[in-house]
């Protein structure tokens, strides 16, 4: 696993049969407001760890199981085979090339935060955006995001 971090972030599932680590480095945070994340975590929002697939390192095998999303591509759920909390998922835009791991599956969520919210037009009336990260009512264009740094870590886990 390449490590650029000094600090790594380890995660697991309930049961802990699966867990991962990963540098403390995210692309970035994103709190996602869609419908079909309020319906797979049973709450208002997911909180998502964006990172280069290749720098998660698992413990365990997770489930990958191919479910709905709202771009109407689907989207691949690492979950726990056993107790089915999911940890991460691949979305069709980036591909393999990304991990969006569940911050809630963090045993340390110090320090983690929001970059951007994003589609908040379906989010929970009772949800206050104030913590100062951008809203977006869809999705956002990724440079207006993400710095040089970044957008050249994303081009490389993509093979670009």
């Amino acid at each position: 696993m390449e490590d650029d971090a000094e600090h790594q972030r380890t995660g697991r599932c309930a049961c802990g049969k699966v867990g991962f680590s990963v540098p403390d480095d995210p692309l970035i945070i994103h709190c996602c407001h869609c419908s079909y994340c309020q319906r797979e975590t049973g709450s208002a929002f997911a909180i998502n760890f964006l990172v280069e697939a290749k720098r998660v390192e698992w413990r365990g095998e997770p489930d990958i199981i191919d479910t709905p999303s709202v771009s109407g591509r689907g989207q691949l759920i690492f979950r726990c085979p056993d107790c089915g909390v999911a940890l991460s998922s691949h979305y069709p835009s980036f591909g393999e090339a990304l991990h969006f791991l569940r911050v809630g599956t963090f045993d340390d969520v110090s320090g983690i935060a929001p970059d951007v919210h994003i589609y908040t037009a379906s989010k929970q009336d009772w949800v206050r955006l104030d913590d100062g990260a951008p809203t977006y009512e869809e999705y956002y264009r990724t440079r207006d995001h993400w710095d040089a740094d970044k957008i050249g870590r994303l081009k490389k886990a993509m093979g670009k």
